[in-house]
This record gives structure tokens, C-alpha cells and sequence, in this order.
């Protein structure tokens, strides 16, 4: 019988790279199709969920009083029994699924199971009143479906599989593929390599295309183009940098304090959960109450009239950052990208008031890039991101010069990065399970 001589091993080698190679670009292409596809369906869920949610304060004000304590509760409380993976951001989890796919108990932080109660309960927290965003949800989801799409197609999982379907899911929930894209090196990658760019660009391009066929080529906050002279950029920028991230710096600190403190009363917080969800929910109802709605949800609408050169109270900003904080220290599922854009809008809102001679609009941009990277600490990202929102290519030089400003101050007052910084405490989670889970005999 005729054996296969090394010309035949050679071709068959070559066959089954080729094979890879394709099976690898239509997971890609398919993953990206379809997470762009579920981006845009949380997207307007979410629009309607908050438009309910509304519509209901409309007709019974003080209604959240009641009803946001008990649901932040009971999200709490289905979070932690159904998929405790699904808490907070989302953006921690990939951060550890990245680093260690195939790592003992990673597989349940981007899990299908995951992904959808992370869709339900971020629809649910935005459905009463809680200062969320849908866009570090989106992040884990996006991962989750193009891990799933790669294991349909066999093709092995990589840090760069996660890493590619989270930034193309900041692509499809901004509407903004190069701040998809600086999202992955600044925030999601420990290591870029050659081959990790380009199944990043692939996913971010076709989940954008997916995005902008759909929903138009639209700008998230309305456009800006009003500009600032070089001597007021350089009053602004640097106020506008030190009060951001100061601000930001700030809530990063009291987010990873309240989850490794050893003070007593946070101690107890974290041993009791859910009571823990149903006292934030209380504060962030009556902060809602009292601020006339303008701190329910992710507050887009309040932010995007401060860049369009509406007016809000002075008190909006810090209104916004303490709901946010509130909500984020919950447990409950929900991003903090959007309402921490909002409330730094409210920051800028504040120096726009110290500056009465400058264009509002441009002084409220520095202060949202401001605070937003004192938060996150991703300035590329941030900078991008908020041009792309606002098409304010013009002021990107300011826009730099603010955000390492802010980025500065930020980490005198928080040396560790928000993301970061959670996603120890996924990893410290599974290697306890790993440690308590028994060796199977043999």
C-alpha cells in the first residue's frame, strides 16, 4: 500500500492551515455581524426601557422610592443566584478572560449564560431608575458571542478572540471604531502583537459597519464645533483636567474601597449583599427625586443639551457622580462608560460657569473627557471616543492635553485603574474555587 511521502505531509499541512485560516476570518466576520447586531437591539431596548421607566415618575413622582430599593434588591439578589459573573461593568470580566482563557473558572465571566442574564438584568436596572450604562455589558456580551462563534468554527481561544470581540463591542455601542480599536491596546491587551491588531480591526470595522448601516451614521451627543482660543486652552485645560481627575480619581478609589476595605461597616455591606443593593437603590431614588429625574439612567439626554449648549443646574454634575457610585457599588449589572460621561458633561457644566467668556459647549466637552478619564484612566480611548461622539476633531489638541492631565491626577489620588483593579477580585474568585474545588481520583 502507498504511503504519504513528505511532499504528500507537506501539502496536507498546508491544507489544514489554509482550512484554519479561513474557518478563523468567517468566525470573525460572523461574530462581528452578530454582536453588532445584539449592540444595536440592547441599545434601543435600553432607550426604551428608560423612556418607561420615564414615562412612570411622570404620573407617580415619588414611585422610585419604593420601587428602586426593592428592584436593585432583587437584581441583586438574581444576579448572585444565577450568574455572578454578570455583576457590575462587564470590562473586569474580559480583562481576566483575556489574560487566561482556558483558566479555571474564566469560562463562566464570558458564557453565553452569562451574556444573556447580563442583557435581561442591565435592561431591568435601567427599567427602574439605576445610573447605568450599557456599554461595558455590551463589552462582555460582544466577547462572550465571539468566543461562541470561534468555538462553533473549532478554532482554539485566544486572548485575542476576547480582546477582538470586546472592542468591537465599544465600536457598535458608540457608533466609534477607533476608539474600538485604542480600547483594546489601552485597556483589554497586556501585549499587542501583529496578529491581535488585525482580528481587532477586522471585528471593530465589521461591527461597525453592522452599526452604521442600521442606525445611520449618527453622533451619539450631537456635534460640537465650537473651539477655543489658544490662551483660554491654556486657563481651561488645565482646570478642567485637575477637577476631573481629582473627581474621578476619587470614585475610582471609593469603587475599589468599597470592595476591599477592611473598615467594618463595608465589611458588613459585602456579607450582606443584597441589603446592600437595597440601600443604594434608596439613596440613588431619592437623589433621582430630588434632582426632577435628571439623574435616572444613563443621562444622556441631560449631557447631550449641555454639548448641544442647553442648560442644566450646577448641581447635576455631582448629583450624577454620586448615583453613579452608588449604583456601581450595588452589584447590580450595568456599565458606568455613559453616566460617567454624563456627569463629567455636569463637571464641565461647573467650569463652564468659571469661564463665562467661553463657548459653553467646548468648556463642557473638556470637563466630560475630563472626568471620564480620571475615571477609566484610558486616555487615547477617552479622547477618541468623545470626538468621535461630538465630531469635535477640532479641539483635539485640547482634548489631548486635558485628558493627561486628568490622567495624572487621577492616579495621585487612585494609583490602581478602575478595571484593573476589579478584575482582581474576579481573579482572586476563581482561584479560591480552584483551591476549595476537590482533585478528581486518577
Amino acid at each position: 500500500m502507498p504511503t504519504a511521502g513528505p511532499t504528500g505531509i507537506g501539502s496536507m499541512t498546508v491544507f489544514a492551515n489554509f482550512g484554519l485560516v479561513w474557518r478563523r476570518r468567517a468566525a470573525t466576520g460572523i461574530g462581528a455581524v452578530v454582536l453588532g447586531l445584539i449592540a444595536l437591539g440592547l441599545a434601543e431596548l435600553a432607550d426604551g426601557a428608560q423612556d418607561s421607566f420615564e414615562a412612570l415618575v411622570a404620573v407617580a413622582p415619588y414611585a422610585p422610592l419604593l420601587m428602586t430599593p426593592a428592584c436593585f434588591g432583587a437584581i441583586a439578589w438574581a444576579t448572585l443566584s444565577w450568574a455572578p459573573a454578570a455583576r457590575g461593568s462587564g470590562i473586569p470580566q474580559v480583562i481576566v478572560n483575556a489574560h487566561n482563557p482556558d483558566a479555571p473558572g474564566n469560562a463562566a465571566l464570558t458564557s453565553l449564560r452569562t451574556a444573556a442574564i447580563k442583557f435581561v438584568l442591565t435592561l431591568a436596572a435601567l427599567l427602574v431608575g439605576g445610573s447605568v450604562g450599557r456599554e461595558g455589558p455590551t463589552v462582555q456580551i460582544s466577547a462572550a458571542i465571539m468566543q461562541a462563534t470561534h468555538r462553533l468554527f473549532r478554532i482554539p481561544l485566544t486572548a485575542a478572540v476576547t480582546i477582538a470581540g470586546g472592542a468591537a463591542g465599544v465600536s457598535a455601542a458608540f457608533n466609534t471604531p477607533l476608539a474600538g480599536v485604542a480600547f483594546a491596546i489601552e485597556e483589554l491587551a497586556s501585549a499587542y502583537e501583529q496578529r491581535l491588531a488585525v482580528l481587532v480591526m477586522a471585528a471593530v470595522m465589521i461591527s461597525g459597519l453592522v452599526s452604521l448601516g442600521i442606525a445611520g451614521d449618527y453622533l451619539y451627543f450631537g456635534a460640537m464645533h465650537d473651539v477655543l482660543t489658544l490662551r483660554a486652552d491654556l486657563l481651561v485645560c488645565p482646570v478642567a483636567g485637575i477637577l476631573g481627575g481629582l473627581c474621578g480619581g476619587l470614585f475610582s478609589r471609593a469603587v475599589l474601597a468599597v470592595g476591599s476595605s477592611g473598615w467594618g461597616p463595608l465589611v458588613i455591606l459585602r456579607r450582606h449583599p443584597v441589603l446592600c443593593a437595597l440601600a443604594c437603590g434608596l439613596g440613588v431614588a431619592m437623589i433621582g427625586v430630588m434632582s426632577y429625574g435628571t439623574t435616572w439612567g444613563t443621562g444622556y439626554a441631560a449631557a447631550r443639551s449641555l454639548i448641544e449648549g442647553e442648560s442644566q443646574p450646577l448641581w447635576f454634575g455631582p448629583a450624577k457622580l454620586v448615583a453613579t457610585l452608588l449604583t456601581t457599588v450595588s452589584g447590580i449589572p450595568g456599565g458606568i462608560f455613559a453616566p460617567s460621561l454624563a456627569a463629567g458633561a455636569g463637571m464641565g457644566n461647573v467650569i463652564a460657569w468659571l469661564f463665562p467668556l467661553q463657548p459653553a459647549a467646548a468648556v463642557v466637552t473638556l470637563g466630560m473627557i475630563a472626568y471620564f478619564v480620571g475615571v477609566v484612566r484610558a486616555p487615547l480611548t477617552a479622547v477618541l471616543i468623545v470626538s468621535e461622539m461630538t465630531d469635535s476633531r477640532a479641539m483635539i489638541l485640547p482634548l489631548f492635553a486635558t485628558a493627561l492631565i486628568a490622567d495624572g491626577v487621577s492616579a495621585l489620588v487612585c494609583r490602581e485603574r478602575l478595571y484593573h483593579g476589579l478584575a482582581k477580585t474576579f481573579r482572586e474568585k476563581n482561584a479560591e474555587a480552584a483551591r476549595d474545588t476537590p482533585l478528581s481520583p486518577g
